[in-house]
């Protein structure tokens, strides 16, 4: 039967389609997660990604559930969650200063702007 395939066949076949696009995207998120994370062990994230690969849907459900997405990963250039004090940030200016990242002028008017505001 030639005509067999028709309008709404083609819809459903692309809502499956990207069903699974997104069921794909979500697990590589999933894996990506798993191994930025700080807060486990290498034995935890090997037993994470065997279950979510061997057990994919399963897997994905329970990692989501279980291990909520961490809101930082304990990486540099994050900015500080706290206020920083004068003095800790004359510090790193002064830092900034001996490895040559600003020069004295920039460090003076920064100096002056930081004690401006405290």
């Amino acid at each position: 039967m030639l005509g067999a395939y028709t309008f709404w066949d083609a819809i459903w076949t692309m809502i499956i389609f990207f069903a699974w696009i997104m069921f794909i995207t979500w697990v590589i998120l999933l894996m990506i997660d798993n191994f930025r994370r700080k807060d486990h062990s290498g034995w935890a994230k090997a037993g994470w990604f065997l279950f979510i690969i061997f057990l994919p849907i399963l897997g994905a459900i329970v990692y989501t559930i279980a291990r909520p997405a961490a809101a930082d990963y304990g990486e540099a250039g994050y900015a500080s969650s706290g206020p920083v004090s004068t003095a800790d940030e004359l510090s790193r200016l002064n830092e900034l200063r001996t490895q040559g990242a600003i020069s004295d002028a920039e460090y003076e008017d920064l100096k002056a702007r930081t004690i401006a505001t405290s």
